[in-house]
């Protein structure tokens, strides 16, 4: 018999999560305390126990996120599951990813207007069923560069332009550092916050850097900021989570994108990374295929595998999510009128 608990031992879940195949950062103990400290999140943890053994079998870590304080929350909060649920890979499989899911919905119905999971691996075995319990599935892009390979050979595949960027950005005197004191969280996040307003996508409240910091650095996440002279002009996270470096939030300042501050970030992550021993660089996604998105040639050009596998989305209230959609539209046109 399998239990379903959302509470559960965290040496255990710490452990069934390390020794899945598919395990990431995104379902762990340490994420959840993460979620818990972030102003405006609130994380969902089921984990399904085997009654007869004791043993998890399975975990479903979510978080619902809200856009705005007290009521109007409401209509902003989503749930988006990243990188699961995992559960074990036998006969009993499906029927764990079923009481996960069926109890996960019993919440989240009554919290969010919808729900994304966000895949990062190939999901195609569990398509139908998740199809068949609401969840769609809309393709989305990534790019995931190997990192076993000889400097040499990385610097090799990156698009000559992309190196060309590279070299001008040391030539003219950019240094990249690691973020070792938290006083400068508040540098960090400001110019990540002027990246998402410029492209007019809202980005998390300051806590979750800053909880990310306290409880994830050094072991499972780097902060990194790009200085110029006496002035930080680029920052970049990355969570690292066994042999994979995931690339979690970037921003540059927009008056120093002549000086290539991205290309020089990403550079220094991928030696990094390759120096130390990971397998995988995973850039976070790159979009809709049939929908434009900038960003996805900047990374293109770093000559990763791109992947497709994709998304699910459950919509939840479709009234709500009505509303939502339409306040949206008035908020960024306010936005466009004031700016």
């Amino acid at each position: 018999m399998i239990t379903i608990t959302n509470s559960p031992d965290p040496k255990q879940w710490s452990e069934f999560v390390y020794n899945h195949p598919h395990g990431n950062i995104f379902q762990t103990p340490e994420m959840a305390e993460v979620y818990k400290r972030t102003k405006n999140y609130e994380p969902i943890t089921l984990a399904a126990i085997d009654s007869n053994t004791g043993e998890m079998v399975g975990i479903l870590q979510a978080v619902v996120i809200k856009e705005m304080d007290g009521i109007l929350g409401t209509f902003s909060a989503r749930s988006v599951i990243q990188g699961g649920p995992i559960f074990i890979e036998d006969e009993n499989g499906i029927k764990v990813l079923k009481l996960l899911m069926e109890h996960y919905d019993k919440i989240a119905q009554k919290k969010v207007i919808y729900t994304e999971i966000r895949n990062m691996w190939d999901t195609s075995s569990i398509s139908s069923f998740l199809n068949e319990m609401g969840y769609g599935y809309e393709e989305h892009l990534n790019f995931l560069i190997d990192l076993k390979r000889p400097e040499a050979e990385i610097w090799r595949d990156i698009h000559k332009s992309r190196r060309k960027g590279i070299s001008r950005s040391a030539n003219k005197g950019v240094v990249i550092e690691e973020l070792c004191n938290k006083e400068l969280i508040p540098t960090f996040y400001e110019i990540v916050n002027e990246t998402y307003r410029n492209v007019k996508i809202p980005v998390a409240d300051i806590s979750l850097m800053e909880s990310a910091f306290e409880l994830l650095t050094p072991k499972m996440a780097t902060f990194y900021l790009a200085r110029y002279g006496d002035e930080y002009i680029g920052a970049r996270t990355v969570l690292k989570y066994k042999e994979l470096i995931y690339d979690w939030y970037a921003g540059a300042s927009s008056d120093h994108l002549s000086l290539y501050v991205n290309e020089a970030l990403v550079w220094h992550i991928l030696k990094e990374g390759a120096n130390d021993g990971f397998a995988t660089f995973n850039f976070g996604g790159a979009g809709k295929p049939n929908k434009e998105y900038g960003v996805r040639e900047f990374k293109r050009r770093f000559g990763g595998k791109m992947v497709n596998f994709g998304r699910y989305k459950k919509v939840h209230s479709p009234a709500k999510m009505k509303i939502a959609e339409k306040g949206f539209n008035c908020l960024q046109s306010l936005r466009l009128f004031w700016k």
